[in-house]
């Protein structure tokens, strides 16, 4: 039995979906359960559990063979990281009695580094956490998604114009559409390997800057667009006013000064990296449609 947390997600669904074309039983641990009967189409098994509620998530997880975990980000959590830090250790807790042969978690590019990352430490933590586990440990460090440029491309569609955190327009991001991550999960869940720990990176088919996701936008929206770059004194209120909390805006702008230091990548000689097929322009289509 495989038991994907955060079922409902672009990534757990997508999971999930490779999972059952290959016959593999899945039990889908869901919040609402109002989203039940789409798993259940799958020939899903459901659990209902709140990740935060330590009884559940044991009885979710009972007698898997594997388990996928994800960490969820509340925007509007106060104080953000240590909000996110008491749910990384209920799941942990959960894990350890729960004992799975394997755990695969969705952790994050910048993950091997214990300060200065902003809301990427949340995936230090995760990590250095799940290895107190005996079980077998997958850590997938996820590029940024490509779905998060969402809320960036409709204004940059309507004014030409998209804002841009980052110093260097020119600068090469690693980048990936979330579905893709769940395919790769999905995969590496289905291989066999005797390591205690691998550690596989993932992202598209290949980087990109802010300058292509300007064009991209501009050649959906069938106007010119250009990447802009945002003062870093305007950081926190801009993302503000997109409804973040206080601390978890201060977490996303470390996140972005560690991104124009070049922290934010691939572990050098650690682990491998996987890609995904999804092309940039692909992803946005959807979104500038939504």
């Amino acid at each position: 039995m495989h038991v994907i947390l955060g079922a409902s997600g672009k990534v757990g669904r997508t999971t999930i979906t490779a999972l059952r074309k290959h016959g593999i039983p899945v039990r889908a641990v869901l919040r609402d359960p109002a989203k039940a009967q789409a798993f259940s189409d799958l020939g899903c098994e459901i659990a209902i559990a709140d990740l935060n509620d330590h009884g559940a998530l044991v009885e979710a997880m009972s007698g898997a063979d594997a388990v996928q975990v994800i960490c969820p980000v509340n925007i509007r959590a106060e104080p953000a990281h240590a909000k996110m830090l008491q749910l990384i250790e209920v799941m942990a807790e959960a894990l350890a009695a729960a004992n799975p042969r394997q755990v695969l978690a969705i952790s994050d590019y910048g993950a091997q580094h214990s300060a200065g990352t902003g809301v990427t430490l949340i995936f230090h933590a995760l990590e250095a956490r799940l290895r107190k586990l005996d079980s077998k440990l997958i850590f997938l460090r996820s590029a940024e998604h490509m779905q998060n440029w969402a809320r960036l491309t409709k204004v940059a569609a309507e004014t030409g114009q998209l804002p841009s955190f980052y110093h260097n327009q020119a600068k090469l991001l690693p980048i990936i559409s979330a579905f893709d991550v769940g395919s790769i999960a999905a995969e590496l869940l289905l291989e066999s390997s005797d390591a205690k720990l691998r550690i596989v990176h993932a992202e598209g088919p290949r980087r990109y800057t802010p300058n292509d996701i300007a064009a991209a936008i501009g050649l959906l929206a069938g106007r010119d667009v250009t990447a802009l770059l945002l003062p870093e004194t305007e950081w926190r209120n801009v993302l503000l006013r997109a409804g973040l909390s206080e601390s978890y805006a201060q977490l996303l702008v470390e996140l972005y000064i560690a991104h124009n230091a070049g922290r934010i990548d691939a572990e050098s000689d650690v682990g491998e990296i996987r890609r995904g097929s999804t092309e940039m322009l692909d992803a946005l289509r959807p979104l500038l449609r939504a």
